[in-house]
């Protein structure tokens, strides 16, 4: 099975324009490509997720991957799907953003003597001159084309900014200066980002004459990656700070019964034909197949060591024999106690990240989803002696599939 073989048959391939000489430049190694990043958070999340796994598994194939952070797109935002305007972001937050997607990349894809390339868009657009731009790049656009792209549609009834309005045509402008000054063949990008990306192909067509070399693709990475990393808390970031590993694997391991195989597909770098035997699976055998999604999704982002701990405290959360030492856990401290030496069970829902307020924390005890020590408790005032937490702590469960061991300072 050649390269491009492989990627239509995990469903990464959604569109291109000239499929023939897309899949003979990636079968040979030849193909310079670029994925953006708008650096909007200080962490890559798993909606990003999808594409770094593709440029990883190109530059395998012998491809060279530009990750190409946007320094320059971040600072007005790309309208695309958002039913409102992206909020505003200082220099300084959108540099300390990219210098964190920076650590996270060098994970997944190897920069070393030239195999890939981090570039910033900000070197180029943020010293073009407006009225040269106006002459030079805007009579190669279209605005009865731009407002015809869904991207762009999406938004009128809600109002679209001028300032959005404009993205189309930096990102195309990216892929004109990538080709320019990188020898960039080839971009990639979400369903959604379609209309831009045509964009940056035609506008290398009518500058440059260069129908050949001027490829574009779009493979379902933002529409999956929208539908993957939501959970009712927000985001699933790719950051063990805002995402610790055992909640990373708890996720991939609790992805619905219809999605798994298409998550294994997707994103692992299991062989093809191991997948292929997944498929007759169902029951207790999908419980399986989320297991070796989890495993092989938090080895890739957290290391083996860190998939081994995240699996060995789901099994204690789950009865299957082994201890509670790998569980997430919050050590409570003096000030987490009252006068009295108790604290009680909302303010530990809240302390441990099983809630994100104490009025969620209420509604839980309410309707009988929290349990302390095994036991259920309904009861809002509930609170807990420092002297009944043991050296070994005690699990605090919220739901089915969340939990947390609390423990307290030895005195």
């Amino acid at each position: 099975m050649t390269v491009w073989e492989e990627l239509k048959a995990r469903g990464l391939i959604a569109q291109v324009t000239d499929e023939e000489e897309i899949k003979k430049l990636v079968n040979e190694g030849k193909a310079t490509f670029y994925i953006g990043f708008d650096p909007t958070a200080d962490s890559l999340h798993v909606g990003h997720f999808m594409a770094l796994c593709l440029m990883k598994r190109l530059q395998m194939a012998g491809n060279k991957p530009i990750a190409l952070l946007g320094g320059g797109t971040g600072m007005i935002g790309d309208p695309s799907g958002r039913t409102d305007m992206r909020k505003m972001m200082t220099v300084e937050t959108i540099q300390h953003n990219i210098d964190c997607f920076k650590k996270q990349m060098e994970r997944f894809i190897d920069f070393s003597d030239g195999k890939a390339l981090m570039v910033n868009n900000a070197d180029w657009l943020l010293n073009l001159n407006y009225v040269e731009v106006l002459r030079d790049i805007g009579p190669h656009f279209s605005v009865n084309r731009m407002l015809a792209a869904e991207c762009y549609k999406q938004r009128m009834a809600k109002g679209l900014s001028f300032l959005e309005f404009n993205y189309m045509i930096m990102q195309s402008y990216d892929f004109y200066m990538l080709y320019q000054k990188y020898g960039c063949n080839m971009q990639f990008g979400g369903d959604d980002q379609w209309s831009n990306m045509l964009g940056g192909t035609e506008l290398i067509r009518r500058k440059l004459d260069k129908d050949a070399y001027a490829m574009t693709i779009t493979l379902l990475l933002n529409s999956e990656g929208k539908k993957m990393g939501k959970t009712q808390s927000g985001a699933v970031w790719l950051d063990p700070d805002k995402t610790s590993p055992y909640d990373f694997y708890q996720y991939w391991r609790n992805v619905n019964d219809a999605d798994v195989l298409k998550c294994i597909r997707l994103l692992t770098f299991l062989p093809l034909e191991q997948i292929d035997e997944m498929e007759s699976w169902e029951g207790s055998q999908l419980n399986k197949a989320k297991e070796i999604l989890a495993y092989e999704l938090t080895s890739l982002v957290h290391g083996e060591e860190e998939a081994k701990k995240a699996q060995e405290g789901a099994k204690a959360l789950f009865g299957t024999g082994s201890d509670t030492e790998n569980m997430p856990t919050t050590v409570l401290t003096d000030e987490d106690f009252d006068e009295n030496g108790c604290a009680d069970l909302i303010s530990l829902l809240v302390r441990s990240g099983l809630v994100p307020t104490r009025s969620e924390g209420r509604r839980a005890i309410e309707q009988g989803g929290v349990t302390w020590n095994g036991e259920k408790v309904t009861d809002v005032k509930y609170s807990v002696s420092k002297d009944a937490i043991t050296a070994d702590g005690i699990v605090l469960k919220r739901g089915k599939k969340k939990f947390n061991k609390i423990c307290r300072n030895a005195e």
